[in-house]
């Protein structure tokens, strides 16, 4: 059963979108689609904004707030040519993320089709 995705952070913590990001961003680099799109390969960086924007959208901190204020989500992927083989691969290694750091299945079946809707909404190109 699906967790509300304000009972995400109560669930997995600030700990398990922690490990979530890190694995996924391992698999960043060497990725030939998604690796390029990184400017001066601030995956780094990258990482601090996804975990705290995730953390902020299901119920934890609002350190991305404050930091970031809106998410702007469009705004800010608007310069990285996101098509569907993009989309597609980045919710691959999402998936991949979720396996390995076999976060509870209720907050994957609240996870999952966050991620593919996102993945979607961000697309700008047409493959």
């Amino acid at each position: 059963m699906a967790l509300a995705d304000d009972e995400i952070y109560g669930c997995i913590g600030e700990d398990g979108f922690t490990r979530l990001v890190a694995a996924f961003y391992r698999r960043i680099p060497a990725d030939d689609v998604l690796g390029p799109m990184y400017p001066n390969q601030d995956f780094a960086g990258a990482e601090k904004r996804l975990r705290d924007f995730l953390i902020f959208r299901f119920g934890g901190p609002t350190t991305y707030l404050k930091e970031r204020g809106h998410p702007r989500m469009r705004e800010r992927h608007a310069p990285f040519p996101i098509d569907r083989i993009a989309r597609d691969r980045w919710v691959t290694l999402m998936e991949q993320a979720m396996e390995e750091t076999q976060l509870p299945e209720e907050a994957v079946a609240t996870l999952r089709p966050f991620f593919d809707g996102v993945a979607t909404f961000l697309m700008n190109r047409r493959s």
